[in-house]
């Protein structure tokens, strides 16, 4: 049996996937849990709260599954230097991506200064220590002038990726968006999709949209369905 589906090796799926525990509900065990099923598939990283980064770093040392959390998690609505704060601790903790959330409200206000800045303050305290940052709109909330503003903002702040959603809002990733956030950034940024991504297909369908990473909490069913449907 060959390891491709739609054109795509299991190794490249595996490598587009941030396997995410966020939820605050999850357990100690469920944490764990994760970091193991992470190092199975060898997934490009392990998106956990801030306060598992330390465990996860431990657990994931010597392999090549990064270690990425989120800042200003989920809303956005931290101050600056709060931002800058929890970034700085996550990479003392041994976080190697950062992703964080702009304020949401200072953009729907139009203070593209402060969005611009919120974002620099955390991308200095990131690169500083050799981590990337990927930056999360919440597109939920957004239309599309707001979403090309947003990329603009991001990449004048020196970001890495430009990011759809949480996965907490009332919508995830949709094609369109994520169609026009690519279009804005080109290839000078990198695009994650994120929220609501539970199936192969979906995961699939934005990959052929230019997506190098997505955010996938369904990462066993994800796999297993390529098992199933590799030919």
């Amino acid at each position: 049996m060959s390891n491709r589906y739609r054109g795509y090796t299991i190794e490249q799926v595996a490598k587009t996937i941030d396997h995410s525990i966020l939820k605050p509900d999850f357990t100690y065990a469920d944490v764990l849990a994760g970091a193991e099923l992470a190092l199975k598939y060898n997934t490009a990283s392990y998106c956990i709260r801030p306060m598992d980064v330390a465990v996860a770093a431990k657990v994931l040392a010597g392999s090549t599954v990064n270690v990425c959390t989120v800042i200003g998690f989920p809303h956005g609505s931290t101050t600056s230097a709060t931002k800058v704060f929890e970034t700085q601790d996550a990479i003392s903790n041994g976080a190697t991506e950062i992703d964080m959330v702009i304020n949401v409200s200072a953009l729907l206000s139009g203070d593209y200064d402060f969005v611009e800045q919120d974002i620099r303050g955390v991308v200095e305290a990131a690169h500083a220590k050799g981590a990337s940052v990927k930056v999360i709109f919440e597109t939920a909330y957004l239309n599309d002038e707001l979403i090309i503003k947003a990329c603009e903002l991001t990449e004048k702040a020196g970001a890495d990726y430009v990011k759809t959603s949480t996965g907490f809002a009332s919508e995830g990733a949709t094609t369109h968006n994520v169609a026009l956030m690519k279009k804005t950034v080109g290839d000078r940024l990198k695009v994650k999709s994120s929220g609501g991504v539970r199936t192969l297909d979906q995961l699939i369908d934005y990959m052929d949209l230019g997506v190098t990473r997505s955010g996938c909490s369904a990462t066993q069913q994800v796999f297993e369905e390529f098992i199933s449907k590799a030919q």
